[in-house]
């Protein structure tokens, strides 16, 4: 969808905001705070760009190779004695994190909800709409001011609990593919990365500098998503130098925890460490976008490579079992906390059934990961904050974490990450049908502006829209038959399963509602990321052209 171009600011020369208007985006889009926007820009999208730009020629060696190794030019770093940053009082104890949104109904629920940490995200969980992008800083703000609320459609007010009972927020930017063309500087479009950064870092690093010193849970602290290399690390380390520079703020208040969600990026968890030891916070484990990573770089590896129902394939399958034993691993040897996975389970307070089947599920989950030395452990729901806390706690006690237990003995070798044909299971064409039915039921989410989207009990972002469609694009590409029916997946097939989803959806919801919904952009868009010839890196790049 076209932007209403609102023409170039007149207080800082080269910088054009595009869009539609947004309430009180004027409390956000200040001179300053383009200024400082503008400066990340000139001084850092170059080598933003030579970086995707390495992400291409890494692939096509993958291609070439069919295989990753740890990279012998580091291996001193690998080798040598060092830690990073002790960590800041808020992020000491971090056995609880909850993610979503910056909506303002999910500020309130995410701060009250008794997590240590919530993950504030203006990524996976958000379509980044200019509105939703905007909105989402004037609602941190007021958060932080002690001034936000919300009432709901049926009258349900929500309010902020006391400073002292609120969790440690944690802002999580866009990752470096993506472009915010709503704004430019010089006639490019500045990334979104140094949007969402540099709005939040500009508006409240010195706030929360202030609030900390009553309030010890505050400080400027990021989630740092789609990192590749620790080249990619280098240049968020350098932005952080340069920015609190900027701003006068002390070198070493950002902290930052790395998502180890691409493949490659497991191949270099120390460096990436190393690279940002005075920032460093930690590593997580984003297990959905790791998957759609292994088979967007693997995508053309044979049969070894092809991933079975996403649903099937577990934390305890042995190559993800590998890379949390070297993620845990490393960062206890490094200082650092290591983070695990997303409970994504909707527990329900109408169906105790599923409500029960929600909780065992998410009780196995965060019991294996804090049996298996991680520090913390993400939900998206605040009904799962209690349960994720019990199995923590139970393991660390009064610790704040376990960062003194070195974590699994047991040798990580490239085999070991790599061996997907290992996790067993097999590709159905119930799973097919389900990687259907959650694509477009997301991007049709997505297009309307939700970024967090619950289907079938399940909370889904663009990580499991990315594996869902991913995972189709290599089935066809790779003639895989499906286990319970003997067919052999192709696009025609996926064609047939889309257009016989929009029906069920059309009867199910009846025209009205259907005809209010965007459901044939959101069947076109899957079927073009699923079912081109040449693999789409990321459905949100399409995508954007959408969107307001």
């Amino acid at each position: 969808m076209a932007a209403a171009d609102q023409g170039p600011s007149p207080a800082v020369p080269g910088v054009t905001v595009a869009g539609p208007p947004v309430p009180r985006a004027e409390e956000v889009l200040t001179a300053g705070a383009l200024e400082f926007v503008a400066d990340l820009h000139r001084t850092f999208d170059g080598r933003r760009r030579e970086l995707l730009a390495a992400r291409r020629e890494r692939r096509a060696e993958i291609a070439r190779t069919g295989t990753l190794d740890f990279l012998p030019q580091t291996a001193d770093v690998r080798a040598g004695d060092w830690k990073v940053a002790p960590a800041p009082r808020a992020l000491l104890d971090r056995r609880v994190e909850i993610t979503g949104p910056t909506d303002r109904k999910m500020v309130v629920n995410a701060l009250n909800s008794g997590a240590k940490v919530w993950l504030a995200d203006f990524e996976d969980a958000t379509a980044p709409t200019w509105e939703n992008v905007l909105s989402g800083q004037v609602n941190l703000i007021d958060a932080f001011e002690g001034r936000i609320d919300f009432t709901s459609a049926q009258g349900k007010a929500y309010a902020l609990k006391p400073a002292g009972e609120l969790a440690t927020v944690v802002v999580r930017p866009r990752g470096w593919h993506l472009d915010e063309r709503h704004l430019t500087v010089d006639g490019a479009p500045v990334a979104g990365a140094f949007v969402d950064f540099g709005l939040y870092f500009f508006h409240n690093a010195a706030r929360l500098l202030a609030k900390g010193e009553q309030d010890p849970n505050s400080g400027p602290y990021f989630y740092l998503p789609k990192t590749e290399s620790h080249l990619e690390a280098r240049l968020w380390n350098e932005v952080f130098t340069h920015a609190q520079a900027a701003l006068g703020i002390p070198h070493g208040t950002i902290r930052a925890t790395v998502l180890i969600e691409t493949i490659t990026a497991a191949f270099e968890m120390d460096e990436i460490l190393y690279e940002l030891r005075d920032h460093a916070a930690g590593l997580n484990a984003g297990r959905w976008d790791y998957l759609f990573s292994i088979v967007k770089n693997f995508r053309d590896g044979g049969e070894h490579y092809v991933l079975p129902d996403r649903n099937t394939v577990t934390m305890a399958s042995p190559f993800m079992a590998a890379y949390t034993r070297l993620l845990v691993r490393t960062c206890h040897r490094r200082g650092a906390h290591a983070i695990g996975g997303m409970a994504a389970f909707i527990p329900s307070r109408k169906d105790p059934e599923v409500n029960a089947a929600a909780l065992v599920k998410v009780r196995a989950d965060k019991e294996r990961e804090a049996g298996g030395g991680f520090d913390g452990s993400w939900v998206a729901h605040p009904d799962l904050v209690p349960v994720a806390r019990e199995c923590f706690d139970a393991v660390l006690g009064e610790r704040p974490h376990q960062k003194d237990a070195p974590g699994s003995p047991e040798p990580v070798t490239p085999a070991h990450l790599l061996d997907v044909a290992g996790a067993g299971g097999s590709c159905t064409r119930t799973g097919l049908h389900n990687a259907v039915q959650v694509g477009v039921r997301y991007i049709e989410a997505w297009l309307r502006g939700l970024g967090a989207v619950g289907i079938f009990h399940m909370m889904e972002d663009a990580a499991t829209a990315e594996i869902s469609r991913s995972q189709i694009w290599q089935w066809i590409h790779n003639g895989v038959v499906l286990a319970d029916t003997g067919e052999k997946t192709t696009a025609e097939l996926v064609r047939r399963l889309v257009a016989e989803e929009l029906a069920s959806l059309r009867a199910e919801s009846g025209e009205e509602a259907y005809a209010a919904g965007r459901w044939t952009e959101a069947a076109a868009l899957f079927e073009q990321v699923a079912l081109a010839e040449d693999f789409p890196d990321f459905l949100t790049l399409p995508a954007l052209a959408l969107i307001d």
